[in-house]
């Protein structure tokens, strides 16, 4: 089989391409490297296709996708902070570049399996969060993956097929700040013997998930035959980012203790997933706890 993977140098992308890979798939990575890096490919570069593209390149997207099985849309812009300063760049790559790969996906006849958000939901009314559950965006990331799924929708009643992946705060080797952003700087200062510091009082809980799951949920989303719906990618448990502080300082054995810092903008309070839907649809399950790999992690590496 052949797939396109697009941000296919980025955090999850990457680990998608490397399954695919290793499991005997042709791969074109499509990435401009924005946010991207050419070392996350490192392993497989030697067998597989990677082309420098914006998405937002409608025309060089339609020359560069065709003779493949599906497509894995994980390409866009995705911190909530830098949302706020570049909201018009945002619109522009999440919406505009997605509606590109759905039109050439509709062309095709090729399913799309893309990189949704549990941001959607903003602060939810109540936890656990279902994907029928209303959508609260209260940030301009948040408010273009839900545009996205809109159109996903409409495209639908035209023949699109495409399975919107809602991820949680996902975390795994490789990580970016974007995902989970709070897992790598907490692991960057423990490393370094700084105490981590928390933006607010640390109440805020999250559902952190790992992206080797992450992983599977787009592959079994592929290869099921269901044309069209959202998942919800979590574990159905959660940690408060405090909680998670603590955690990594005894696993370190440092003599470290949590700082707080002000809140950030467009933070919600608290995620937690349902994740019924995508384990009655696809058998799909959480495999390991941020707890039991960052124990695993911290160990590792000698602190």
């Amino acid at each position: 089989m052949k797939y396109v993977v697009t941000g296919g140098a980025g955090f999850i992308g990457s680990h998608i391409t490397e399954y695919l890979v290793e499991r005997g798939d042709s791969v074109l990575v499509l990435d401009n490297y924005h946010t991207g890096k050419k070392n996350n490919l490192e392993k497989v570069k030697e067998k597989i296709e990677i082309i420098d593209v914006d998405i937002r390149d409608f025309e060089k997207l339609k020359d560069l996708i065709k003779n493949v099985d599906g497509i894995f849309h994980q390409a866009a812009l995705a911190s909530v902070q830098e949302s706020f300063s570049k909201k018009d760049e945002y619109l522009d790559v999440n919406i505009k570049g997605t509606k590109n790969i759905f039109r050439i996906a509709l062309n095709l006849n090729l399913k799309v399996v893309y990189a949704s958000s549990s941001s959607v939901y903003g602060n939810p009314i109540s936890l656990p969060i279902k994907e029928s559950d209303p959508k609260n965006p209260f940030n301009p990331y948040a408010e273009t993956k839900l545009m996205d799924d809109k159109i996903a929708e409409e495209l639908a009643k035209d023949g699109l097929k495409s399975i919107g992946l809602r991820y949680f705060n996902v975390f795994g080797e490789r990580q970016s700040k974007e995902y989970a952003g709070v897992v790598k700087l907490f692991l960057e200062n423990i490393q370094n013997g700084i105490d981590p510091k928390i933006n607010g009082d640390g109440s805020q809980t999250r559902d952190f998930v790992f992206v080797k799951d992450v992983v599977k949920a787009n592959i079994l989303s592929m290869e099921s035959k269901i044309d069209q719906t959202f998942f919800n990618v979590g574990t159905g448990t959660s940690i408060s980012v405090l909680e998670l502080a603590n955690v990594m300082i005894k696993a370190s054995g440092l003599n470290l203790k949590p700082i707080h810092g002000p809140s950030l903008q467009g933070d919600v309070d608290a995620t937690l997933a349902d994740i019924t839907h995508i384990k009655k649809s696809l058998n799909w399950k959480p495999t390991i706890t941020i707890e039991e790999w960052l124990k695993e992690k911290i160990a590792y590496t000698g602190n």
